[in-house]
C-alpha cells in the first residue's frame, strides 16, 4: 500500500515489493528490516515474510488510482533492483510510472550495476527519478558511474547514513544530493565535516543538496 511518510523528501511511499538483503556499510542498522520484523508482529498484510524479499503485485496499481501529483518513494521496504526481482516485474512497476504523468516517482538502489545494465539501451520515464545510495568511499562511491550511465531526467544521490567522509565526489551528471546520519540504538556517529564538504562541493557544482 502506499502510505505518507515520516521522510522528508519525499510525500509517499509505494512499495510493490518488500524486504531485501544487505549487501553493504549502509545496510547494516537497516531500518526498513526492524520496522518489517514490527509490520509482521502486527499482522500488517504484506509483511507475513517479514524482511523476506516478497513481490506484492497487487499493490502494483496504487498509483494509478491517484489522481493528486505526488512524490512517491519507490520500495522505501526494499530495493526495485534487488537480484532476485525479475526484469519482468520491474517493467511492470515502470510501466505504471509511465502510466501517472501526473506524479514523481523516487527509485533509490544499492545495487547500480544491475540498474545499468537494466536500463542499457532503455530510457527510464521522464517522471522517473533514479538515485544510489553513497555511504561511504569503497562501497558507494562506484554506484556514481553506474548512476551516470542512466538517461534519467533527474540523478540523485543518497549519502544517508553517512559513514565516512566521501573526499572529493565526481558530483558530474548528478543533480540532487541527500545527506543523513543514522538514527536509532546503534546509529554510527557523523561528523559535521564530513557534510559541510559535501555540501561546499554541491555549491561550487551547482547541485542541489538536502540535509
Amino acid at each position: 500500500m502506499s502510505t505518507k511518510t515520516s521522510i522528508e523528501w519525499t510525500e509517499q511511499t509505494w512499495n510493490p515489493t518488500v524486504g531485501c538483503s544487505k549487501i553493504s556499510a549502509g545496510c547494516a542498522n537497516c531500518y526498513a528490516e526492524a520496522m518489517a520484523r514490527r509490520l509482521k508482529a502486527m499482522g500488517v498484510k504484506g509483511y507475513e515474510n517479514g524482511f523476506q524479499l516478497t513481490l506484492l503485485p497487487e499493490r502494483l496499481e496504487e498509483p494509478l488510482s491517484r489522481r493528486r501529483p505526488t512524490t512517491y518513494f519507490v520500495n522505501s521496504m526494499s530495493d526495485l533492483f534487488h537480484e532476485n526481482i525479475p526484469d519482468n516485474y520491474i517493467r511492470k512497476v515502470l510501466a505504471v510510472i509511465q502510466q501517472s504523468p501526473q506524479h514523481t516517482f523516487q527509485i533509490l538502489t544499492k545495487r547500480a550495476k544491475r540498474m545499468a545494465d537494466f536500463f542499457q539501451g532503455r530510457t527510464p520515464p521522464l517522471n522517473a527519478w533514479l538515485g544510489v545510495t553513497v555511504e561511504n568511499r569503497a562501497d558507494g562511491i562506484p554506484r556514481l558511474d553506474c548512476l551516470r550511465a542512466v538517461a534519467a531526467c533527474v540523478r540523485f544521490v543518497s549519502a544517508e547514513p553517512l559513514l565516512e567522509d566521501l573526499g572529493i565526489v565526481d558530483l558530474s551528471g548528478i543533480h540532487w544530493v541527500i545527506v543523513g546520519g543514522e538514527s536509532g540504538p546503534k546509529a554510527r556517529p557523523m561528523k559535521r565535516e564530513w557534510v559541510m564538504n559535501i555540501k561546499s562541493q554541491c555549491d561550487a557544482e551547482k547541485v542541489a543538496f538536502f540535509f
